[in-house]
Parts: C-alpha cells; sequence; structure tokens
C-alpha cells in the first residue's frame, strides 16, 4: 500500500476538480483507488483481531465513491478532494456507530463513535449515557482513550436537551449531538512506516465507546 501516491492524487485533483482533468488522469486514480483498497483490507483485518463486527467487511463497501453529489450544494465541484475509510458493522451504509480514516492533503484524520445520529438514535444513546453513567466515565476517561484522543468530541447544544435537568451530572455529556474521539493526523504521521500500527492503537482504544453506542442504538 502506499498512501503517498494516494495523497498526491488527491493534491493534483485538488488542483484540477474539473471533469476534463479527471478523464485524463482516470489510470492515475485508477491506481490510487488500487492502492485504497488495499489499505481497506488490511485494516480491516487488524481491527478484526479485536472487533469481531469488522472481521467480514468488503473492503469495497467500506471506502466512498470520489463523485461528488452537487445537486444541493453551492460548490460545484465534481470530485471529493478526499479518500474515506468507514469501518462499522454490515458496512459504511448501516446504521451503526465505528472507525473512520478521512484522507486529504493537509487535513487528513482517524475518528470514531457516531456522528450526527439520527433523532431516536441520538435519544437512545442520551439514554444509556444517563443510565450508565459510571461506565460512559469510565470509557472516556480511560488513560488509553485520553492518550490518543483527550475528551470527548462532537457538536453540542447549548442547553439541556429536552427531558434532562441543568443539574444531571452527565448533563455536559447529554448536550452532545455526536459522540466521537478525533485525532488530526500530519502527512509525516501518515507516510511513516507504522502508521498501520499507530492507526490500529488508536481504533482499538475506540472500541470501548463504540461498543457502548451501538449497544444504545441496537437497543
Amino acid at each position: 500500500m502506499d498512501l503517498k501516491q494516494i495523497i498526491t492524487f488527491l493534491t493534483q485533483l485538488q488542483e484540477n476538480n474539473n471533469k476534463e482533468w479527471f478523464d485524463a488522469n482516470r489510470n492515475t486514480y485508477e491506481k490510487a483507488r488500487e492502492e485504497w483498497i488495499k489499505f481497506a483490507t488490511e485494516s480491516i483485518t487488524a481491527v478484526g483481531e479485536f472487533d469481531k463486527d469488522i472481521a467480514l467487511l468488503e473492503p469495497k463497501k467500506c471506502i466512498f465513491r470520489i463523485n461528488r453529489d452537487v445537486r444541493f450544494s453551492k460548490n460545484k465541484d465534481p470530485y471529493k478532494n478526499n479518500f474515506g475509510l468507514s469501518l462499522n458493522k454490515g458496512g459504511k451504509r448501516e446504521d451503526f456507530c465505528g472507525y473512520y480514516l478521512h484522507l486529504q492533503p493537509g487535513a487528513s484524520f482517524i475518528a470514531g463513535g457516531a456522528y450526527g445520529p439520527m433523532p431516536d438514535k441520538l435519544a437512545a444513546i442520551r439514554q444509556e449515557i444517563d443510565y450508565n453513567a459510571k461506565e460512559f466515565l469510565e470509557i472516556v476517561n480511560d488513560k488509553n482513550f485520553k492518550k490518543h484522543f483527550g475528551t470527548l468530541g462532537g457538536e453540542t447544544l447549548q442547553r439541556p436537551p429536552k427531558g434532562y435537568e441543568a443539574d444531571n451530572p452527565m448533563v455536559d455529556f447529554l448536550k452532545h449531538k455526536s459522540f466521537i474521539g478525533q485525532y488530526t493526523l500530519t502527512d509525516k504521521e501518515l507516510f511513516a512506516p507504522d502508521f498501520m500500527k499507530n492507526l490500529v492503537e488508536k481504533f482499538k482504544a475506540l472500541q470501548p465507546l463504540i461498543a457502548f453506542l451501538n449497544r444504545a442504538i441496537k437497543g
């Protein structure tokens, strides 16, 4: 696998985001995509060692198409300037929490958890946090989680959500609209020989949070 090849392609695409250039460089894109599928395959194998929900995923169902949907967007660039890898039970289209790697020149990151869950899933997560506060606090305060991600991230409300009081001891977490751990990657880290090892370490640190969130939304 060659992540540098992917970033090089994405850098060129970012500077030439039009159909004419893409058609002329389609072979370069196909080679970059092949490298990304190889990387997805290796990631699935590694993460599957500690999260069995990931072990049998199909790599092509975990990556995203390069074409953008521009119908309702002011940005009419036809192509995405990033590659994404989503590892969650059933593949990227299933409504489960999981692990994510974002490759973009100068803006790559590792993340995982629940990003913008639908209202029913969000309500279920908040209830699970409220009912199992001790367990949740142990997860987000775990030294391994904090080492890799610091604090729980995600957009939050200004006021407590409906049904919860301001003096609820978990109110700061209940205000969350997303529940994620995120780590910003430098290109130096991305191209390091031990990147896969570091990626898996961070994904492993996310596993308890993801298991907690999936338990909540599965009911």
